[in-house]
């Protein structure tokens, strides 16, 4: 049985990750990407399902913490006849993929197991293990198919009953390294290398880059763990940003709301990025630029809302029978056929945060307003359709007020891009559009009864995604539209002192079961009561919800207050660069910020 999601940790290289156990198990890993299949799958199943576990014999306390502000995690396991650490790293490569596992004698002896249960295709494959020598040096390789994993270390497990084992003794001053490599099998094997001086390297450059974080946000620590986060689900090489590592970690445990996450939804990563500008970062920017750039090519109408993230389009979902899931909640799925959801929002998401690449790097990029040109006239002839809404409703499309409030974004950022940077388009046309769709918004997507905006055109009810509207100048966060509309998600969507993403019971997605708080949305709370200048209930909320991290600083996508436990895929993107927004919005008055609010045009 898989642990609780809280008990897991990140480690990563920035082109895939795994998550490590508090009792020294990796039960997630897929190689070389993180669209890969996983050859570690025990997590929606069990050890059978593969595992990677080091972790003492006897009976042991455990604590966690990462190297400095590094993606390398240290695991300290205190048993009573000694104390070991185990510090788990995957330095970046050149075309393989390596998780180096170094166990430190810090007191006494301890006496430890290693079990490496490798079992490809999400745990459906037993692969052709067998022991080699290369350069000298005693491995043990598994093949399957295109894979191949090697392993390496002072001494390697015996093999037994389909699975590799051993147990020795670690004494104080003692350092044993293991290491598994992932290449491709027809590769011959060759010069696998010295591990020792790439993880230092690793470490090294993790540091250099958090060490560039602002370093007056609340809860500063939270904020760099956040950042470094985003950090490594993004690809170093694409720039593609990927939601979270994982797939089907049940958003309801035991039901059917299980999706798989490791793609690039393009909100989730435009909002990132904005994310990461406004905290200092810019490279990521651009680099992300470059894959959007890619990923969208071609035809406008086309435009999906999520991508491999290598660009890749075609995304179907699948199920897996073989698994029996995390906490038993079926089907698990890879894939996700949201993939081609038509959802009005990413336009405006994009915009805002191409804009602000464009104002941090001070120069417009050519292609990139081609791009915007094409996206925003393909808007102007689709605009007032209905769409799936943010959160990839299943039931019938609606005509969504944040999806529409976000058509109003793009259209003001496109009237803004030729403003401030004198580009070419059709700015009059922008500006009509903008005022158009505005007007739309107040007439149906506003109950004045209430004195609240609301989910769609044809409800009263309300909607936690409304609380963006002030980030994005939609509206003054103090304006009395906007006070209604907080006091409407207090209403209807608090639950357990969390905000809900919308009442399940109104069949507006198209699913049985419910859900728990979204923690992205009790952030977004944060920043509408700061914007509101509720500043003491905006503190009082961001500090309950930075007390919901786990050991090491890490979220998932909801939360169960009433069990007091993590639910969904983890660590989740959104969630973080919720953290970070919410704390860039406690510290600097949104005048200062420059994102939005010179736009402001309220009723």
């Amino acid at each position: 049985m898989a642990l609780p999601i809280a008990d897991y940790a990140l480690v990563g290289d920035r082109q895939t990750a795994a998550l490590v156990g508090r009792n020294g198990s990796i039960d997630w890993l897929c190689l070389p990407r993180f669209g890969s299949s996983a050859c570690f799958a025990g997590l929606l199943g069990t050890e059978e399902h593969g595992h990677w576990q080091l972790c003492p014999v006897e009976e042991f306390e455990v604590s966690r913490r990462y190297v400095g502000c590094s993606s390398a995690l240290e695991t300290t396991f205190t048993t009573a006849t000694g104390v070991v650490t185990l510090t788990d790293v995957m330095p970046p490569g050149d075309h393989r993929a390596d998780v180096v596992r170094r166990l430190d004698g810090v007191r006494g002896t301890v006496r430890m197991r290693h079990e490496w249960v490798v079992r490809l295709d999400y745990g459906a494959v037993l692969p052709w293990v067998r022991r080699e020598t290369v350069d000298g040096e005693a491995v043990i390789t598994a093949i399957g198919g295109p894979d191949r994993l090697v392993l390496r270390g002072p001494r390697l497990p015996r093999a037994s009953d389909h699975r590799h084992a051993d147990e020795f003794e670690v004494a104080e001053g003692a350092v044993l390294t293991f290491s598994t490599t992932w290449l491709p099998s027809h590769v011959p094997l060759r010069d696998l290398g010295p591990i020792d001086d790439r993880v230092a390297a690793a470490i090294a450059g993790d540091q250099q880059w958090a060490d560039r974080c602002r370093t007056d946000l609340p809860h500063d620590d939270l904020v760099r763990r956040s950042l470094m986060t985003l950090r490594m689900l993004t690809d170093s090489e694409t720039g593609g940003i990927v939601a979270a590592p994982t797939t089907s970690l049940p958003e309801d445990p035991g039901g059917v709301r299980n999706w798989d996450y490791r793609f690039c939804w393009l909100r989730d990563a435009a909002l990132t990025i904005s994310t990461l500008i406004e905290a200092g970062y810019t490279e990521e920017a651009q680099l992300w630029r470059g894959w959007l750039l890619r990923a969208v090519a071609g035809d406008p109408a086309d435009l999906q809302i999520m991508y491999a993230v290598d660009g890749a389009r075609r995304l179907t979902e699948l199920e897996l029978p073989h698994l029996p899931g995390y906490a038993d909640s079926r089907p698990v799925r890879i894939g996700n056929g949201a993939a081609l959801q038509r959802q009005l929002d990413v336009v405006g998401e994009v915009m805002i945060a191409l804009g602000l690449t464009r104002q941090a790097t001070g120069r417009a990029d050519g292609n990139a307003w081609a791009l915007q040109l094409a996206l925003m006239d393909n808007l102007a002839k689709t605009w007032d359709q209905p769409d799936h809404g943010i959160w990839e409703i299943r039931g019938p499309r609606q005509r969504f007020t944040h999806s529409q409030a976000m058509v109003w974004a793009a259209f003001d950022r496109a009237v803004r891009a030729v403003e401030e940077f004198d580009l070419d388009g059709p700015v009059e046309r922008w500006r009509e559009l903008r005022d158009a769709v505005r007007e739309h918004i107040l007439e149906r997507g506003f109950d004045a009864e209430r004195g609240t905006f609301v989910q769609h055109f044809d409800t009263t009810a309300v909607d936690a995604s409304l609380l963006v509207l002030p980030q994005i100048g939609f509206v003054a966060g103090d304006d009395p539209m906007m006070l209604g509309t907080i006091a409407a998600v207090e209403e209807d969507l608090i639950r357990d002192g969390l905000v809900l993403r919308y009442r399940t019971e109104t069949g507006v997605d198209g699913l049985p079961g419910d859900e728990h708080p979204f923690l992205a949305c009790s952030f977004w709370l944060v920043s509408a009561y700061a914007r509101a200048g509720r500043t003491a209930d905006a503190r009082a909320l961001f500090d309950r919800l930075c007390g919901l991290t786990n050991d090491v600083g890490l979220l998932s996508e909801e939360y169960d207050a009433a069990r007091t436990s993590m639910v969904g895929n983890f660590p989740q993107a959104f969630s973080h660069l919720a953290l970070v927004r919410a704390a860039l919005d406690l510290v600097d008055p949104p005048e200062s910020l420059g994102r939005v609010n010179e736009g402001l045009r309220t009723a």
